[in-house]
């Protein structure tokens, strides 16, 4: 099993780079299966003038290269069946422009998934190639697609890159620990003369 997750499915989010890379994938892997999570409109860039939106536009420009029996849209899921999904996947495939990192990539990291990302500058802020992710590039779904066939063929190569990954994410993007406690010294430095926030649980 290998996925893919957006809020939708939309090109900012890399989701026609991922559908190209789709009958490579499938040809190279017979029993690998797609499982996508994500809805049909869009959140951060134009809407689609094709009927369907980017998803059928997709699925029409990919055609019969795709067996569609091994290919699984789930819609937008409920969070805990988004982490059940998660953690049955063998390679999650995370692309992104040069815009705002989703949570659901640290998410990912904290889940410990083997991760193939797209190769911009948010994205390698978090992930270092072969140390915590893979990074490929994003204009290339023939590349993108060989890097997850390798993953699916021997993920016993890149097992290391799960609990790697979730060591960063808890070292550097944990709530407690890191993140609450940065904003709360941020907000108070902007006021340093009003009575400071403390943290308290």
């Amino acid at each position: 099993i290998f996925t893919y997750m957006a809020r939708n499915m939309e090109p900012t989010r890399g989701f026609h780079v991922f559908m190209r890379a789709l009958p490579h994938i499938l040809e190279a892997r017979p029993k690998a299966r797609a499982l996508i999570i994500g809805g049909n409109a869009v959140s951060y860039g134009k809407e689609s003038k094709e009927t369907g939106g980017y998803r059928a536009m997709m699925e029409r420009e990919v055609g019969d290269r795709v067996d569609w029996d091994r290919v699984h849209f789930l819609g937008r899921v409920p969070y805990a069946d988004y982490q059940s999904v998660i953690r049955v996947s063998r390679c999650h495939v995370y692309l992104t422009v040069p815009f705002v990192l989703s949570w659901s990539l640290l998410e990912c990291m904290s889940m410990q998934a083997t991760i193939v990302a797209s190769d911009v500058a948010p994205v390698r802020e978090v992930i270092n190639h072969g140390e915590t992710g893979l990074l490929v590039d994003f204009f290339d779904p023939e590349g993108l697609a060989r890097q997850v066939a390798e993953v699916l063929a021997r993920p016993g190569d890149f097992a290391h890159l799960g609990p790697a990954a979730r060591a960063r994410a808890v070292a550097h993007y944990d709530f407690d620990t890191r993140c609450l406690p940065e904003h709360v010294k941020r907000i108070n430095s902007l006021a340093p003369r009003a009575k400071p926030i403390a943290l308290s649980r």
